[in-house]
């Protein structure tokens, strides 16, 4: 594709949603000031309708939220001195900073930092379709509630008015595995990011409560 019809394209994908995803552009954060980059980031995939990469991009924004919403739960929201910042992020980092996503959604659990819900929500749809999904590059979790098979039809131009059926295995197959992860992430991009990005905004409001 020729630079003039990519810069068109991008063009009118912004003009499309601009205005529905200005807000996000520039989010009043009170916690996590840390993640402005990031969700700036994502917020022009959508913009861009560069859906797969909005959705990695997402699962690294909600594993970096977890895992700084239990850091800011040991040291606390209040601001610390400069000459105080190692003493008090190293152990923290220690702690947190490598653990797993479901490590993590289990202790912000604890911590009564996430709901029962959100961390079911979190632990058994978000964990194992979109992280493990896209970000371990494993179809069969994207794939896992469609149908094994979808109907086929080979032609042939020695015989045109002949059709075989197929009946093909759309989870194994690489290029139909390809369009239905496309199709899926078209659907899905959009609605996972503003559910981490409300997310944000609750964890912000329980560690201001504490």
């Amino acid at each position: 594709m020729k630079k003039e019809a990519i810069i068109k394209n991008n063009q009118e994908s912004i003009n499309r949603s601009y205005s529905e995803f200005e807000p996000y552009l520039d989010i009043d954060y009170r916690v996590f000031f840390d993640l402005r980059s990031t969700v700036w980031e994502i917020t022009n995939c959508i913009m861009l309708e560069f859906d797969k990469a909005a959705i990695t991009l997402t699962n690294n924004l909600l594993e970096r939220l977890l895992k700084l919403t239990l850091i800011y739960n040991d040291v606390g929201i209040d601001p610390i001195p400069l000459d105080q910042w190692n003493e008090e992020f190293s152990e923290t980092d220690s702690k947190y900073g490598s653990i797993k996503l479901g490590n993590s959604i289990e202790l912000c659990k604890k911590y009564n930092l996430i709901t029962q819900d959100e961390k079911d929500y979190l632990f058994h749809s978000i964990r194992e379709l979109m992280r493990n999904g896209f970000s371990h590059a494993d179809a069969s979790k994207i794939l896992k509630e469609y149908p094994d098979e979808m109907l086929g039809f080979q032609g042939s131009l020695s015989n045109p008015s002949t059709m075989n059926r197929l009946d093909l295995n759309q989870k194994t197959i690489p290029p139909l595995q390809g369009v239905q992860i496309e199709n899926f992430a078209k659907e899905n991009a959009k609605n996972y990011f503003l559910y981490v990005v409300e997310l944000l905004k609750k964890i912000e409001d329980r560690l201001n409560s504490k």
